[in-house]
């Protein structure tokens, strides 16, 4: 039976660790026996769960990772245990998904994978395996990572630095151990993603686009009466963002900009803030915390006139997808790789960022089409471009094409 083992900071959690989830039913589903190999919060999985070192060893590497910058060169320990696992395997495919998030060694993990017989895919979910620190450099306009990274604007930023920089040396050695192996298939969640992979060092390797698959049945038109009278909102027009992380580079200080010029009749929902960020708000946007509840996600998204993704900087998008599946349009910026995800008017609007005004004006627009038009136009769309299925069916059959 062919062996697939992937990597990632989760598992079955959080938006790349349901996509390997994803990904594993697939291969099980096509006769492959699956493993999952992740290094902190993990929900129960269909493929065998193999967790990468300790909460212990996860603090320590973050807490030299603050100091010292020096993200991804720690977990020696658990690193090399790990490798020992995988020879134990033996899998045909090692798939790489985000191997930063403070358990792995980088330099350890790819010294073995230029020397092991396994096929290697390793599919970028932001930027951070071509940079020389930030995992995102498109809000700030920094274009070092062409060349070589230094003096980094974005220290502060995830994986975030507080004393020393390191991002020359950082991209120095990303540079050298990424490229050790004599062939990567390189795999981007987006076009715009692909085009900046192609224009960075990762260039030696085949890089091609696979969009992110999302459940299609877990992400359909829910009943809204719970969720409405949860939150209190029945007699309120919804507008919906959804974050992991909320920061101003997903658009939180656009959202409370949005806040104070709505009408009465309209409320903005944020899912994903913390107890501090939901402080101080602007009184029209409800604070929701982070839920892994897909059935809670869907009904919100339900529940909303209009998927708002204010981000400044997405390799993907996964929030306006998951809103089309429920039969909500979306709006998004005319960044990065928002727009590849609404092709035409009758699903949703490209907004100018920060353009809060022009925001407002294109909720209008959608809210004068009966609500009943979205509903299968939108998941039509995201079914015949987004589908789970199909999406991870093209790793699959990667899988069998480099085997």
């Amino acid at each position: 039976m062919k062996k697939l083992l992937q990597i990632n900071v989760t598992a079955n959690s959080g938006s790349t660790g349901r996509i390997a989830e994803g990904i594993g039913k697939q291969a099980m589903a096509n006769g492959w026996q699956s493993f999952i190999a992740y290094g902190r919060k993990a929900i129960p999985s269909e493929s065998q769960l193999i967790q990468i070192g300790s909460k212990k060893d996860y603090l320590v590497h973050g807490v030299f990772s603050r100091v010292f910058d020096n993200h991804g060169l720690m977990s020696q320990k658990a690193t090399k245990t790990f490798i020992k696992q995988i020879d134990d395997i033996q899998p045909d495919i090692i798939h790489l998904h985000n191997i930063h998030g403070y358990y792995l060694n980088y330099p350890l993990l790819f010294e073995y994978l230029s020397a092991c017989k396994s096929k290697v895919v390793w599919t970028l979910h932001d930027c951070w395996g071509f940079t020389g620190h930030c995992s995102y450099f498109d809000y700030i306009g920094c274009n070092k990572w062409l060349t070589e990274c230094n003096n980094c604007p974005q220290k502060k930023s995830y994986p975030k630095s507080f004393i020393f920089d390191r991002s020359r040396k950082n991209f120095q050695d990303k540079k050298h151990y990424f490229l050790l192996p004599e062939k990567i298939s390189i795999v981007t969640v987006s076009n715009w993603l692909g085009e900046k992979a192609k224009a960075s060092f990762l260039k030696k390797y085949p890089i091609r686009t696979i969009y992110n698959g999302v459940n299609i049945e877990k992400f359909r038109p829910f009943d809204t009466k719970a969720v409405a009278k949860k939150y209190g909102i029945e007699k309120y027009k919804v507008l919906l963002g959804v974050a992991s992380v909320w920061e101003t580079r997903k658009g939180l200080t656009d959202f409370c900009e949005l806040a104070r010029i709505i009408p009465d009749d309209m409320r903005i929902m944020l899912v994903g803030l913390t107890e501090k960020q939901s402080l101080g708000l602007p009184e029209k946007i409800i604070p929701v915390p982070r839920t892994e509840s897909t059935e809670e996600l869907a009904a919100l998204y339900t529940v909303a006139k209009v998927v708002l993704n204010l981000s400044y900087e997405e390799t993907f998008g996964m929030t306006t997808v998951e809103g089309l599946l429920c039969g909500t349009p979306g709006i998004v910026y005319d960044r990065t790789a928002s727009p590849e995800l609404i092709e035409n008017k009758s699903i949703g609007r490209i907004v100018q960022a920060g353009n809060i005004d022009g925001v407002l004006q294109e909720i209008y627009s959608l809210l004068q089409e009966p609500e009943e038009n979205y509903l299968s136009r939108c998941r039509e769309y995201a079914i015949s471009r987004f589908s789970e299925k199909n999406s991870y069916q093209k790793y699959i059959d990667l899988y069998e094409e480099l085997i």
